[in-house]
């Protein structure tokens, strides 16, 4: 009967694959296909032959044997054997070797500066592993037995990742051979022999799992087949690629690739939307061995590599395992002030020290972490993989408890917090990440920025992560598109409601600001270390007609539909301002109080006002000072009350972040209009001047000196630096000792380049008494090559 042909390009079919989500497990059915295939490697019909004519010489091999290639296809021989006689026929291996087309090497020319890796952009990974993007061309040369014979030879690749490579999973890849190469699909073709060597051109899938691949190589004549070893030295590492157009994190600005991508260095925000601060973040996404353990993470997720093709589901598993609560993953959060067991949060300067500590422990929680150091390991992590990322930071970013999408603020009967009901808060600022991808799990025009949080704050589906949540979706009020869409809206967006208790113990809406959360939302400039404001990138412009109906669209879809009411008319107001920069730490804080009175009559405002030290997440400490105070206010009279806070009332609650936050409340004698707003500052701490000595040549040895005055009237105690640049030196820390009050101080620290070009060495001081002291130092480092020409 005739033989019915299937078309060589069927072969490189590799199944459907459903939508994966997080924490979806692999089926039965993976397992019953790999330990087939598994099965079908331990013996073939060659080492049954062998065996059964010397089974002295060949007797049955264990399962832990190797052999270079692994024969298939000689039954034929057993027949041949019995029509002489049952005589078998000599000749032994090299026999064998002339009948069939083995692999000899593979050469995946795989040099950090070569052609492959350079068109792949991948020639900064200090690896000499093969690492690609996947949805663009690559080549290999295969030297084998013989001289590849087109009409009689046959050869095709294999690609397997994952605990359970399946085809239909797209975790087992075959390649075919095929004549013309098309675009957006697996094949390979031959275009260039040199006896027994051919070169095959290579054409990846957009959406291949990304991953480290092992590569074989199977080989069919009319004498058999044979199947080359795996080598983890040809293992494959294959990226996402936002260069090619096929890749959902496709992005077609070049210079938003070279920084959201390519970029091994950026800045992070922090302080208060009237007190920016900025600080360098090392992400060293091309560290030797940070791939590895991003890969390492990916793993230990638990979750099915097939699902590891989609950006949507890689994300949500680094925001997952970028904390520890319920999968310990890299950061342990802390936020209690006591890091006596780890490493404080400000010390950190990079991501890569964090990495590679976990790696190295095998997956132990590294101590400890807060919101912008789980945002700096997130941009690391997707930028290794491929995936466009940059920090983010909110100011006045609300922290809602109970998806009702304002931020409720519960005042007693005089008009004073009640702490224990105050659960949601605002932070002064927040850090997270937004990961640039299409979305077509969701509607038309919700591609773009995700934003992406790895801060432990809330559970999704039962896991401390957050997103990717749409901006577009965000910005727009519509919360009811996945994911942890709702959350991101109420950091960003959501309207302030003051409620007072009353005597039956209920409580009434007094009062709502509508202009109090997310301000100056920053990332780093393209191509530049100035700060970008993408705010209108979330929100409309404040008190626009737009944003207001963004906000009442979602808060339709929250916990509490009915706090939402239309504006009152109000004809006092009040407002905090602070001057300059702000005050600095070890001096008095000075703020002024401005009143007006907009009405054409006197008005008489009953004012309360409190100062506490809070922790920069918003959450209360302590109260250092209370004020009442009643202000009289002339018709259309703008009154200012100068406020000032001594270093003694405050120097013994202060942590961490030096934040404290006074709350204003009042009402008017004459209409009972209730005024109320809470505005945050911080201590602004010293910077280290840090400053380079002798000239910087990879390979020779230098130094910098770091000097350091102590703003405080107090000893510093146990004052320990930390010092690392990217192509300058590892992280190193150095216990200093004490520094004396108001003294200055310097330290020289040595170290040799071993990277050229533009390069930042960042350094850091924390104690008890003082945190979140940094600063940073542009060195160019010449290669030792071209100094010597000079």
């Amino acid at each position: 009967m005739p033989v019915e042909k299937h078309s060589i390009r069927d072969r490189a079919t590799v199944g459907r694959f459903p939508t994966v989500t997080f924490g979806f497990e692999e089926d039965a059915e993976e397992e019953k296909e790999g330990s087939e295939e598994n099965n079908a490697e331990k013996e073939n019909a060659c080492q049954r032959w062998l065996r059964k004519v010397c089974p002295c010489c060949y007797p049955t091999p264990n399962e832990e044997d190797v052999t270079d290639t692994l024969v298939t296809g000689i039954d034929d021989l057993d027949k041949e054997n019995e029509a002489n006689g049952g005589k078998p026929e000599t000749g032994g291996d090299s026999e064998l070797d002339e009948l069939l087309l083995k692999v000899q090497s593979i050469d995946l020319m795989k040099d950090k500066s070569g052609e492959t890796r350079t068109e792949h952009h991948t020639n900064l990974y200090q690896s000499d592993n093969f690492i690609i993007r996947r949805g663009q061309n690559f080549k290999m040369w295969i030297s084998l037995s013989r001289p590849f014979n087109p009409n009689t030879d046959k050869l095709h690749l294999e690609l397997k990742t994952g605990p359970v490579p399946t085809v239909s999973k797209k975790t087992h890849v075959i390649i075919p051979l095929v004549e013309e190469l098309q675009d957006d699909r697996w094949e390979a073709a031959i275009v260039k022999q040199d006896d027994k060597r051919i070169m095959l051109s290579v054409n990846s899938s957009p959406t291949a799992v990304i991953g480290r691949y092992q590569l074989i190589v199977e080989t069919d004549c009319a004498n058999g087949q044979a199947v080359s070893t795996h080598d983890p030295a040809n293992d494959i590492y294959i990226l996402f690629n936002p260069w090619c157009e096929g890749d959902p994190v496709f992005m077609d600005s070049e210079d938003e690739r070279q920084e959201y991508v390519l970029n091994d260095i950026g800045r992070i925000y922090y302080g208060t939307q009237y007190q920016i601060g900025e600080r360098t973040w090392n992400y060293g996404q091309f560290d030797d061995g940070i791939l590895t353990a991003c890969l390492f993470i990916l793993e230990k997720s638990g979750t099915p590599a097939s699902g590891w093709s989609d950006p949507v589901n890689v994300v949500r598993v680094i925001s997952a395992m970028t904390n520890s609560p319920d999968d310990r993953g890299v950061l342990e959060g802390n936020w209690s002030g006591d890091y006596s067991l780890g490493t404080s949060p400000t010390v950190w300067s990079g991501s890569v020290e964090i990495l590679k500590e976990y790696h190295k422990n095998n997956g132990t929680p590294v101590k400890y972490g807060q919101c912008w150091a789980f945002a700096g390991v997130v941009t690391t992590v997707a930028r290794c993989f491929g995936i466009p990322c940059r920090t983010v930071t909110n100011f006045s970013s609300a922290h809602d408890t109970d998806v009702s999408l304002t931020t409720d603020v519960y005042l007693d009967e005089n008009l004073e917090p009640i702490d224990y009901l105050n659960t949601d808060s605002i932070w002064n600022f927040h850090v997270w990440n937004d990961c640039w991808m299409a979305r077509p799990d969701l509607p038309a025009g919700n591609g773009g920025w995700q934003a992406v949080d790895a801060t432990p704050q809330e559970t999704s589906q039962g896991t401390f992560c957050c997103g990717p949540a749409s901006l577009a979706a965000i910005r727009y009020g519509q919360v009811f598109l996945k994911h942890d869409t709702p959350f991101v809206f109420a950091e960003v967006n959501s309207d302030k409601i003051y409620w007072q208790k009353n005597i039956d113990g209920t409580f009434s809406k007094i009062y709502s600001e509508k202009k109090t959360m997310g301000h100056f939302i920053s990332t780093k400039a393209v191509g530049s270390d100035e700060r970008n404001d993408i705010t209108h990138l979330y929100k409309h412009p404040e008190g626009s007609e737009a944003e207001r109906i963004a906000v009442e669209t979602a808060c339709s879809y929250g916990s509490k539909a009915e706090a939402y009411s239309p504006p009152t008319a109000q004809d006092v107001s009040v407002e905090v301002t602070m001057k300059g920069k702000g005050p600095e730490m070890g001096g008095d804080a000075e703020l002024t109080i401005v009143l007006r009175n907009s009405s054409s009559e006197q008005r008489t405002v009953i004012l309360h006002s409190q100062v506490a030290v809070m922790y920069y997440t918003g959450v209360h400490k302590a109260t250092v000072r209370k004020d009442n105070t009643d202000v009289d206010l002339l018709p259309n009279e703008e009154k200012i009350l100068e406020w000032a806070l001594v270093y003694k009332d405050y120097k013994d609650q202060l942590i961490d972040q030096a934040a404290l936050m006074m709350t204003l409340s009042g009402r008017v004698r004459e209409t009972q209009q209730v005024v109320a707003t809470q505005f945050s500052f911080r201590l602004r701490t010293p910077d280290l001047v840090i400053k380079p000595i002798g000239k910087a040549v990879v390979g020779e040895k230098m130094a910098v000196e770091i000097s350091f005055t102590n703003p405080l009237p107090q000893v510093l105690k146990a004052v320990i630096f930390h010092v690392e640049g990217l192509g300058l030196l590892t992280a190193q820390k150095i216990n200093y000792g004490d520094i004396g009050s108001r003294a200055s101080v310097s330290l020289t620290e040595h170290f040799v380049p071993t990277l050229p070009g533009p390069r930042k060495l960042l350094a850091s001081l924390d104690c008890r008494q003082l945190t979140q002291v940094h600063g940073v130092t542009d060195i160019t480092v010449e290669d030792k090559k071209s100094n010597g020409a000079l």
